[in-house]
């Protein structure tokens, strides 16, 4: 009988399974320890047959569009044939949305480790992955299914144009690094990780694919994992800001490298390279702890990296271009010619000259008469004046002061709150695992009994020490000035802190790259946020810090202990 087993179900499968097994031959192209004198070539050739075991299938099922696995899964377009196994672009029926899907033989050499290393990247479920959705082993196959980005761009893309921003640079190699930090944290590596793993989404959001998997599949590993994904990140910054791939050969689109000069930093190959974000690269990319920086020690590990990256001064999005206006165009009128006959073209008005002053007797006695009943006006006006003064001081002051306190409230009202609109989310993980990231989006479906929840927490109400906290980060669509968050909480009790931080993206690289702009306590299911000044952001996080205890929720399956949960945010400005 097949065996059949997915990530999401035989947990237990993975026990005391490695994800990464098969030793691969260090010199191919894709060498792990991807020092600057090897060869950096494309897919092609680190697909070479030299890393295939004695006896190993080399070709790919016998496969074809329209094919159905699982009855579920419909094979639409073969993207990669390498190394007897297949990529497919491919339907999931039952969902209706597109997926994709690597194929190979059961008896295959790598497919044990391709299973364990899946279901591994499945149990990581950080959303900065794409995600794997099903590992499965029937009918002779092991095919492992993951999400498809049809919104996404390859780095490889992007790089084949121009090379990226400072500020997009710096969002690539924060987010990058965060996350694959997290990953190294729970045991995971990479070891493929280039311009062709790397995307961004439509919202500006960084992912990686293949986390595990891909090495998997081609039976590559690595004694120092953590290096060798440390220096594959600085090789996607160097190649971010100069277009150009650090090695000596040619890959992923990129020219390598002049062969014989060695590692030149990337403020030396283009001008107007940012100096910190070519420092970061070259401290990235350091090889056996030799590094071409003069000033600051390499980092080895993501964790390192991330560490370097906090402690950078920030760097701020361009500011948007300002488009001046077309030319203002006054009218005849405007220009004081109305009433007069339009000016034939090649000929030039003449300048009327002003009206002569009045000189003549008649003038004089005319200016003579309106002197004289001004000043009559004046003294009139004057004696009313003094008279009305006179007959107000037997009234009550109080009278005067309510109409100032009158007119003061009007001139005071302050105008309505303006609703924000929400156009995505993502939840923010600053240490360990992440809460429920698929649920982040009932979070503004304007269902206030759908909600995204916290874990359940056995001390509290303070989620410290185990987590500096948990939240969201909401995508504003464009920089809003925010005055309060609302939120609506499921569980009262003593008591939920609510923080409000100003972020950068979507993906924030760390909890010290944003600044707080408001905070609130409750006790109650409704958390309203002030913000203290000021702010104006389109990207904010919604973070708790403390959540109070509840019993058992049956329909969500939480057990008792300190939890909270999100049914709705609504932000004003």
């Amino acid at each position: 009988m097949a065996e059949r087993s997915t990530a999401a179900v035989d947990v237990a499968g993975n026990s005391g399974e490695q994800p990464l097994t098969a030793k691969a031959d260090q010199s191919t192209a894709d060498g792990v320890a991807m020092n600057p004198e090897r060869d950096k070539g494309s897919d092609k050739a680190q697909g070479s047959s030299s890393i295939d075991g004695p006896g190993e299938k080399t070709s790919s099922p016998d496969l074809h569009s329209g094919h159905k696995l699982a009855r579920r899964y419909r094979l639409e377009e073969c993207v990669t044939r390498l190394d007897g196994f297949s990529s497919w672009r491919a339907v999931d029926e039952k969902l209706r949305r597109a997926v994709g899907v690597h194929i190979l033989p059961a008896d295959h050499t790598r497919a044990r480790s391709v299973l364990a290393a899946a279901r591994s990247s499945a149990l990581l479920g950080d959303p900065r992955f794409v995600q794997v959705l099903d590992a499965v082993e029937e009918n002779d196959l092991v095919y492992v299914v993951h999400e498809w980005l049809p919104d996404a761009t390859e780095l490889t893309a992007l790089l084949a144009a121009t090379p990226l921003e400072p500020h997009d640079a710096y969002q690539m190699v924060s987010q990058i690094a965060s996350a694959m930090a997290a990953a190294h944290r729970e045991g995971l590596a990479h070891l493929r990780l280039n311009p062709n793993a790397v995307l961004r989404t439509s919202t500006g959001q960084w992912r990686i694919r293949g986390l595990a998997v891909n090495a998997a599949l081609r039976g590559i590993s690595s004694d120092t994992p953590q290096r060798t994904d440390t220096e594959a990140i600085g090789a996607l910054l160097y190649a971010a800001l100069t277009q150009r791939w650090p090695y000596e050969s040619d890959a992923y689109g990129l020219s390598g490298l002049p062969k014989g000069v060695g590692l030149i930093a990337p403020d030396q190959v283009r001008a107007g390279v940012h100096r910190g974000l070519s420092e970061l690269s070259m401290r990235a990319l350091a090889n056996d702890g030799a590094t071409a920086s003069r000033h600051e020690a390499p980092c080895t590990t993501p964790e390192e990296l991330v560490k370097a990256i906090g402690e950078m001064p920030r760097i701020r999005p361009p500011e948007p271009a300002f488009t001046a206006p077309p030319d203002y165009q006054r009218t005849s009128y405007q220009q004081g010619t109305y009433g007069r006959p339009a000016a034939h073209p090649g000929v030039t008005q003449p300048i009327a000259p002003p009206p002569p002053p009045l000189q003549s007797r008649t003038g004089k006695a005319l200016k003579w008469a309106v002197s004289a009943l001004l000043i009559a006006a004046l003294g009139l006006g004057s004696w009313q004046l003094a008279d009305a003064l006179m007959d107000q001081g037997g009234k009550s002051d109080d009278t005067n002061k309510s109409q100032q306190t009158d007119d003061g409230d009007k001139g005071a009202a302050k105008p309505k709150p303006t609703p924000i609109s929400i156009k995505g989310s993502q939840e923010f993980v600053a240490k360990g695992d992440p809460q429920h990231p698929g649920d982040v989006a009932k979070t503004y479906d304007g269902n206030a009994s759908t909600y995204w929840r916290t874990k359940t927490f056995n001390e509290g109400p303070a989620i410290a020490p185990y987590k500096p906290g948990v939240g969201i980060v909401y995508d504003l669509g464009s920089a809003k000035t925010l005055s309060t968050a609302t939120i609506s909480l499921r569980y009262p009790g003593d008591h939920t802190t609510v923080e409000l931080y100003a972020a950068d993206s979507l993906a924030p690289a760390s909890l010290d790259s944003m600044h707080q702009i408001g905070k609130t306590t409750t006790t109650g299911t409704t958390a309203t946020v002030k913000v203290s000044k000021s702010a104006k952001t389109q990207y904010v996080l919604v973070w708790l810090t403390a959540v109070p205890y509840s019993g058992a929720d049956a329909s969500s399956y939480a057990g008792a202990g300190y939890k909270q949960a999100i049914g709705e945010v609504q932000f004003a400005g």
